[in-house]
């Protein structure tokens, strides 16, 4: 790879878009062109990021303008965007019209919500406030990359990190009819899921040696889930979900229970899923269960199975800021310019954390 591919980071001050800076420092398709962030331009992205210093020491935080003119300069230019719910559509709005005023044509992944869904009438039922850029809708596809061979559309929105660990865990159960529609599912997550701006649900004393869950069987992120699992699987799936908040900074833990069709044990459950995703580089099915340390940080997903012979438990880890986003878009910016789809991707999780 002689010539790397230009990148593009949107948003570029929290969590995840540090988590995007991280991969992009090592990875050998891409390279970093620039990182938009309206609150700090001009400002150091080490100042943003220390943990990134050695990578970025002289790399600056720059304005709309800015990126718009590297975006008129290249033929093809990756964009990865961290931007929040709501700002994210018409932000790439805005940006993608420059480039193609230019007769540049760039590619996006979009880590947000608001290009998961199919219709502006399903995103404002949900999120309760309009679109920001509707005709872009069609312009985009929401899967895993584990779950669809080709992309049809030219750009695409990442699903969100307990939808990814919903869906690695549900999909399979779904597609080889091992269970009903109807699946109910526990989430434990990290407290960098909410985000950089600090809230009462991430305040370290209140989140320490706790658990508490939020939001039971009303979260918002599951209308994407059926979604999702809906064109993967083709059925129209139930998902009853009661998310919880960790003591821990990273990962989450989702377990998805299902009624068997037919009496399976253990052993033949982790088999299915072990064949469903033999083809899946970063999906991992293990015969004990999955632990969070040992995929934090990684974009590796593990999975594991049990059954009393009437309902089956899949258990499943990912990493909520690496698999569950900058990962996983990483993951898919690299099929969508041809490379490996691991290319920068297969370090192992460090453990210990």
């Amino acid at each position: 790879m002689s010539a790397r591919i230009p990148a593009i980071v949107i948003g570029g001050s929290g969590y995840v878009a540090g988590e995007l800076l991280r991969l992009l420092a090592a990875h050998p398709g891409f390279e970093l062109a620039g990182v938009l962030s309206d609150s700090k331009p001009g400002e150091r992205v080490a100042s943003a990021f220390p943990h990134l210093a050695s990578a970025y020491a002289d790399t600056r935080f720059q304005s709309q303008p800015q990126i718009e003119a590297i975006l008129a300069e290249s033929p093809s230019t990756a964009m990865l965007s961290a931007a929040p719910h709501g700002v994210a559509a018409p932000l790439i709005d805005r940006l993608l019209d420059a480039a193609e005023r230019a007769g540049k044509h760039p590619r996006v992944v979009d880590i947000s919500a608001d290009f998961r869904y199919r219709s502006a009438e399903a995103y404002q039922a949900v999120y309760r406030h309009e679109h920001g850029a509707p005709r872009r809708l069609a312009e985009f596809t929401c899967a895993l990359p584990e779950h669809l061979e080709s992309l049809p559309t030219r750009h695409v929105a990442h699903p969100g990190c307990f939808a990814s660990a919903i869906l690695l865990a549900s999909v399979p159960l779904l597609k080889l009819g091992l269970t009903g529609p109807t699946l109910y599912v526990s989430g434990i997550t990290g407290s960098t899921g909410s985000g950089r701006k600090p809230v009462e649900g991430t305040h370290h004393p209140l989140r320490h040696s706790d658990v508490y869950s939020y939001s039971a069987l009303a979260h918002r992120h599951i209308p994407e889930v059926i979604a999702c699992a809906r064109a993967a699987s083709g059925v129209e799936a139930d998902f009853s979900f009661v998310p919880s908040s960790g003591p821990f900074a990273r990962g989450i833990h989702v377990t998805v229970q299902g009624a068997l069709r037919t009496s399976l044990d253990s052993a033949r459950v982790i088999a299915a899923l072990r064949d469903f995703y033999a083809r899946a580089p970063f999906v991992k099915v293990l015969d004990e269960p999955p632990r969070v340390k040992n995929v934090v940080a990684s974009n590796y997903a593990h999975l594991s199975a049990a059954t009393n012979g009437r309902t089956v438990a899949v258990l499943c880890v990912v990493d909520n800021l690496t698999k569950g986003a900058a990962g996983g878009a990483l993951q898919w910016l690299n099929r969508m310019y041809s490379l490996p789809e691991t290319a920068g991707l297969e370090l192992p999780a460090p453990g210990w954390t």
